[in-house]
C-alpha cells in the first residue's frame, strides 16, 4: 500500500472521529484534507479516496452510503458518503 493510500485511509478515520456519531464525510473532504493545497489537485484523489473507503469498508471500519443507505462499494455509482458502521 502506498503512502498516499495510507494517508487517505487515515484521513477518512480522522475526519469521522471529529464528527458526531452517525455523521458522514464526503470523499471530497478527505481528498482536500490530504491534498492540503489551495489548487484543485485534490480532484485527482477522488477515485483513490473511493478505493480507500472500500478497503476500510471491507475491514468493517466504515460503510459507504448513497442517500443514507449502505451500498456495496463495488456497485456504487455517483455520489457517496462515508460513515462509521451503524450497529
Amino acid at each position: 500500500m502506498s503512502d498516499t493510500d495510507r494517508s487517505l485511509e487515515d484521513a477518512v478515520l480522522e475526519l469521522l472521529d471529529r464528527r458526531a456519531p452517525g455523521a458522514s464525510v464526503c470523499p471530497s473532504d478527505v481528498a482536500r484534507a490530504v491534498h492540503r493545497s489551495d489548487d484543485d489537485g485534490w480532484r485527482e484523489l477522488m477515485e483513490p479516496v473511493r478505493r480507500a473507503a472500500a478497503r476500510l469498508a471491507a475491514r468493517g471500519q466504515v460503510e459507504i452510503t448513497q442517500r443514507g443507505t449502505p451500498v456495496d462499494p463495488a456497485r456504487a455509482r455517483g455520489p457517496i458518503r462515508i460513515r462509521r458502521p451503524s450497529r
